[in-house]
C-alpha cells in the first residue's frame, strides 16, 4: 500500500525576516499554514517539521506536526532542502511518496497537492511533481541594465513581436514539490521526469523580504474575503 510524508523544512536562521517561519502572518505563526493545509488533505501518513530551532518544534507541534530535529551541518545557509527531506527519509522509512512543503507558503490549496500526488501515480514514468506558475511578463521580451546604465535585451528579436504572439514561460511556485521514494532522477528537477501543477498567479507570492511579507498578506486578506481560501 502506498503510504505518504509531508516533510517541512524550518531552519531557525533567517537572515532577511528574522524568525520567519514562526513570525505572525494575519496572527498565526506562518508556518501553521503549510502545517495545516497538509492536515486538511489528508493525503499523508506523517507530517513532520525538519527544524534546528527548539522554538519552532514548540509551535509545530502545537499545530499538530511531528518533529524531527535536524544535525548542525544541516542547519546553514547553503543547505538545500533536498538534503534536508533526504536526512527526513532516513529516520522515516517505508514511504512511496515524499512531499517537501516550504514553510512559507500560506496560500498553498490542497487541490493542487492532491493533484501533483495524483498525477504522479498515474504517470509512472515521473518521479517528481510541483507548483508552478506564468511570469506576468513575456520573459523574451525582458532586458538587462549594462555597467554603463543602459539597456540590452537577451533576445533582441523580440523586440516588435506583441506579447500575444510569444510563448508563455513558467517559475517554480515555491510551494511544494512531491517525489518518489528511492526512484533515481537522471534528470534536473525542471525537466522531463517532473511534471507541472499550474497554479493560478493570485495565489502565489514568494516571501523572502518585508515587502513580500506586506505583500502577501494583502493578497491573502483579499483571498480570504472572497472566500477563495478559507485558512
Amino acid at each position: 500500500m502506498d503510504r505518504a510524508i509531508a516533510v517541512i523544512p524550518a531552519r531557525g536562521g533567517s537572515k532577511r525576516i528574522p524568525r520567519k517561519n514562526i513570525k505572525l502572518f494575519l496572527g498565526k505563526p506562518l508556518i501553521a499554514y503549510s502545517i495545516e493545509t497538509a492536515k486538511k488533505s489528508a493525503l499523508f501518513d506523517k507530517i513532520v517539521v525538519s527544524t534546528d530551532d527548539d522554538e519552532i518544534a514548540e509551535v509545530a507541534k502545537a499545530y499538530g506536526a511531528e518533529v524531527l530535529k535536524r544535525p548542525k551541518e544541516l542547519a546553514d545557509d547553503f543547505t538545500g532542502t533536498a538534503d534536508v527531506t533526504k536526512h527526513a527519509l532516513s529516520v522515516y522509512t517505508g514511504y512511496t511518496f515524499v512531499c517537501t512543503i516550504y514553510a512559507t507558503a500560506p496560500m498553498l490549496q490542497e487541490k493542487y497537492l492532491e493533484e501533483g500526488l495524483i498525477q504522479l501515480k498515474q504517470n509512472e514514468d515521473a518521479v517528481k511533481s510541483f507548483g508552478v506558475t506564468t511570469f506576468e511578463y513575456p520573459i523574451w521580451r525582458s532586458f538587462r541594465i549594462t555597467k554603463d546604465n543602459r539597456c540590452e535585451m537577451f533576445w533582441r528579436e523580440n523586440f516588435d513581436k506583441r506579447s500575444q504572439d510569444l510563448e508563455e514561460a513558467y517559475h517554480d511556485a515555491g510551494q511544494f514539490y512531491w517525489e518518489r521514494v528511492g526512484v533515481k532522477n537522471d534528470d534536473i528537477a525542471f525537466g522531463k521526469n517532473s511534471i507541472p501543477i499550474k497554479i493560478p498567479r493570485y495565489l502565489v507570492q514568494d516571501i523572502d523580504t518585508l515587502e513580500d511579507w506586506k505583500r502577501a498578506e494583502v493578497m491573502y486578506k483579499v483571498l480570504r474575503d472572497e472566500n477563495i481560501i478559507s485558512c
